[in-house]
């Protein structure tokens, strides 16, 4: 059942300690980068100013281990002495963390739009189900080896005790969180509902105004409106996810998406999206739906959405079309459903999703999780990449790590549940379907500010992608940039230089790479000492030890080929 009324009424949030408003004495704002610094997922700033201490944004961090780690730093984030949390839009990179901080103790409102309040619904639990479910198959591994068990990050009742906490405001529309922080929601263009958000504060007389931008969506995206401009700033923390790159046009991504469909349809094999359940997966059924208006959708080609959670964030935003931009609303009054496609089949249960890679003949699946880390789509991959008919059709940023990022990295073989799978499929990418904006779109969003001081802090981004665009930022519009790390502080005051706080064995831990690889050469030394022996060996023991080091020396091929 969906909320559509805040549980929390504005004037019930002033529940700082006089602790906290001791350490803020002395300070005008303070900010935490616990998130989205020098990389793309865990997007949270802890926030201190007006003798509050709240969050925008608690993403969870996806990646490699390392990075993965940092979820379980529940200590920096101290949630039960956050007052309030405002969430820019609802992917898990940016709210995921919810259900943990909630977990700790975390009772207080967290602001969002109506539509990220839905969605979040279906998410969050979505995402403490993967959090159990993973955390029973690492401890059925560690029980047989005799290894201690491990806890989920957060469970599906912490997501359920997440939900009542969520309070619905509008776009434009000013409120106080606090006493002397007033807080505008404002269109962000991205996925259904998201926002940006402007902070005004006030302390001591003085006032700083911030915007955080969460993530921009593009002009003339699919679905939703185009992000709202601002009027004034002190401070800008903004997404540079593409700030060294722009995306091409629709008209060509869509001549992409038709190319892998006739390649594809004319070897009687299947075309495989990831894509993340939010907002792309609905991106790609609207673009289906125009080539098949075009007539470049095969008929008798059915298009599967493979993916629970994208089934029912789907209904979601069928329900909001007032969120919808002019084009999309225009067709719905016309009588055609951007949405809704004559060949379009939901597979909710895993025997449906089975019954697609029994099935013969040309399909397109579109199914979750974007960067084929996780999810349904990983089996899809298994089934189709190593077949030259099959095309995959990646419609996203990759991950650091991925297996997406593998795969458009040339790889010629990737594993999959335990499993070499050669590489044969023909692979697209069509970066026209990023929600994210391009650079020229960052650059005129950001230009609104020309002629006037403003510093500009850089998240969510790759470190060399934010170093070009930092320099192009400071060439052309001459505002001051900075690019944090990880867990840095700031304290920030109009016309004040700020001083960084960072810890840079936790920001960015050194790699002794020196000590790595005597350690690889003495173990080394030890299987040449042994080997000695072995060949005393029968043969058959022989043999098997041979394949074991044959698949070590594979490994180190694989390894070797990635750096």
């Amino acid at each position: 059942m969906f909320l559509n009324t805040p549980i929390f009424s504005l004037s019930e949030v002033d529940y700082c300690t006089d602790g906290w408003k001791n350490r803020m004495k002395g300070r005008f704002m303070k900010i935490t980068f616990m998130g989205a610094a020098r990389t793309v997922s865990g997007s949270c700033y802890i926030i201190e100013c007006a003798g509050k201490r709240f969050a925008i944004d608690c993403g969870l961090h996806q990646g490699n281990k390392e990075i993965e780690k940092r979820n379980w730093n529940f200590d920096a984030y101290d949630a039960k002495n956050l007052d309030f949390i405002l969430i820019t839009h609802a992917h898990i990179d940016h709210s995921g963390y919810l259900p943990a901080l909630v977990s700790k103790g975390y009772k207080n409102p967290i602001y969002c739009t109506a539509p990220t309040r839905d969605l979040l619904e279906i998410m969050l639990l979505d995402s403490a189900h993967i959090q159990e479910m993973e955390a029973e198959w690492s401890n059925r591994k560690r029980q047989r080896v005799g290894i201690q068990t491990i806890k989920a990050l957060y469970t599906i009742n912490d997501a359920e005790n997440t939900i009542p906490l969520l309070a619905t405001t509008e776009y434009d529309q000013v409120f106080e969180p606090a006493p002397n922080i007033k807080v505008t929601f404002k269109n962000a263009g991205h996925i259904l509902g998201s926002a940006f958000i402007e902070i005004e504060a006030i302390e001591d007389g003085k006032v700083v105004r911030s915007v955080f931008s969460g993530d921009l969506g593009r002009p003339e995206q699919l679905i939703v409106e185009n992000p709202d401009d601002f009027e004034a700033a002190d401070y800008i923390f903004i997404e540079s996810t593409y700030g060294n790159r722009n995306h091409p046009a629709e008209e060509e991504s869509l001549e992409q998406l038709a190319a892998a469909i006739e390649y594809s349809y004319s070897n009687r094999e299947k075309v495989v999206i990831p894509a993340f359940a939010v907002e792309r997966s609905q991106q790609i059924i609207y673009s289906l739906f125009l080539l098949s208006k075009q007539g470049r959708l095969p008929a008798d080609m059915p298009v599967y959405l493979d993916s629970p959670l994208a089934i029912r964030a789907t209904e979601i935003f069928r329900k909001h079309p007032e969120f919808y931009d002019e084009q999309t609303q225009e067709f719905i009054k016309n009588g055609d459903h951007p949405l809704d496609l004559p060949n379009l089949h939901f597979t909710e249960s895993k025997e449906q999703s089975q019954a697609i890679n029994e099935s013969k003949g040309p399909a397109v699946v579109i199914s979750a999780s974007g960067m084929a880390n996780a999810g349904r789509i990983k089996h899809h991959l298994r089934h189709n990449l190593w077949k030259a008919g099959a095309s995959v059709v990646f419609v996203g940023w990759q991950g650091v790590g991925t297996p997406g990022r593998k795969i458009l990295g040339g790889a010629k073989k990737i594993r999959i549940f335990g499993e070499e799978v050669a590489i044969n499929a023909k692979v697209f990418t069509i970066n026209g379907f990023s929600g994210h904006a391009g650079q020229d779109d960052l650059m005129d969003w950001l230009g609104t500010m020309r002629g006037k001081s403003v510093k500009v802090f850089l998240v969510h981004g790759e470190a060399e992608v934010q170093k070009e665009f930092g320099d192009l930022i400071t060439s052309r519009f001459g505002f001051e940039v900075h690019i944090p790390e990880y867990m840095e502080e700031l304290e920030l005051e109009p016309g004040v230089e700020h001083a960084p706080v960072i810890d840079m064995e936790v920001a960015r831990p050194r790699v002794d790479w020196e000590y790595l690889l005597k350690d690889s050469e003495s173990l080394y030394d030890e299987l040449r000492q042994r080997v000695k022996d072995v060949e005393n060996r029968p043969w058959v023991d022989q043999v098997e030890l041979r394949d074991k080091l044959l698949d070590v020396n594979r490994e180190i091929i694989a390894l070797i080929s990635e750096m």
